[in-house]
C-alpha cells in the first residue's frame, strides 16, 4: 500500500468496485459533445471522491465519442452511440475513498437517459482499515 501524497488518503489496495452502466435514451447531440462529455466525466468523478489525473477524448466521424479518465485510483470510461441513443459507461476505482457508483448516478443525472442498467463488481480483496 502506499499514501498519495496530494491526498494522504491509501492508493493501491488491492480491492476495488467496478460499475458497468448501460444508458438507453439519451439525447444524441448530448453523445456526439466531445466537450460536454469532458466535462460531465470529470465532474462526476470528482464529486465522488476519485483524483482525475487527465481526461483524453476521441471523437469519431461520422459520429460517436470515446473519453478515458486516469484516476489516481483507477480508471474511468465513455463510449458513445449517438445513432443509438446509448452509451456504455466504466469506473474502476481501487481502495475505499472514490464512489464509483455515485460516479455513475451523477452521469445518468447530467445524460437523462430513458433508461439506466448498472452492474457493480467487487474485485481484490475486502480492506479493514483497523487491520493495517
Amino acid at each position: 500500500m502506499s499514501i498519495d501524497a496530494g491526498t494522504l488518503q491509501p492508493v493501491g489496495l488491492f480491492t476495488g468496485q467496478h460499475v458497468l452502466a448501460e444508458l438507453d435514451g439519451v439525447d444524441a447531440q448530448l453523445l456526439d459533445d466531445e466537450q460536454f462529455l469532458r466535462d460531465t466525466l470529470h465532474s462526476a468523478l470528482s464529486r465522488s471522491q476519485a483524483t482525475v489525473c487527465q481526461v483524453i477524448a476521441k471523437r469519431f466521424e461520422p459520429q460517436g465519442v470515446t473519453v478515458l479518465a486516469l484516476l489516481s485510483e483507477s480508471h474511468a470510461s465513455l463510449h458513445t452511440y449517438p445513432e443509438e441513443g446509448s452509451i456504455f459507461i466504466d469506473v474502476f476505482t481501487c481502495g475505499n475513498t472514490a464512489q464509483p457508483e455515485r460516479a455513475v448516478e451523477l452521469l445518468a443525472e447530467a445524460l437523462r437517459p430513458g433508461s439506466v442498467n448498472t452492474r457493480t463488481i467487487r474485485r481484490g480483496r475486502d480492506y479493514d482499515p483497523d487491520l493495517s
